[in-house]
């Protein structure tokens, strides 16, 4: 499956769903709208780079703190 609901992202990331709402708002994780009513969509491959980018970002955080 190409494209994953907000549903799905959540139940994905194990958080909640108004979580996912939010990095999507605030375009941490990128997601389109379809359709008339506006329903969202998470590109499989997106939440993958997301997911990535979030481990390059823990790895740094970690570097960092134990350099002080």
């Amino acid at each position: 499956m190409r494209f994953l609901r907000l549903e799905d992202v959540a139940e994905e990331l194990n958080v909640k769903l108004p979580q996912v709402r939010a990095l999507v708002k605030s375009g941490e994780l990128p997601a389109i709208q379809i359709g008339g009513r506006g329903m969202w969509r998470v590109e499989r491959v997106e939440l993958e780079n997301y997911i990535q980018q979030r481990y390059a970002q823990t790895r740094e955080e970690i570097a960092n703190d134990s350099q002080s």
